[in-house]
């Protein structure tokens, strides 16, 4: 869930980590709504990824 102009909102969530020979070099995702991954849907995107 997000907020868009208030108001919670569900979204979909992509996230892919980039890795090479055994290591995570980047780590990334995208919030979208709907069968695919676009970046005209409000509040879609690219979103960033907090490593805990």
């Amino acid at each position: 869930m997000i907020e868009i102009d208030g108001a919670p909102t569900p979204r979909k969530m992509d996230v892919r980590l980039y890795a090479y020979d055994g290591q995570v070099l980047v780590a990334a995702a995208r919030l979208y709504q709907g069968q695919t991954t676009n970046f005209r849907t409000p509040g879609g995107g690219f979103a960033p990824v907090l490593v805990v």
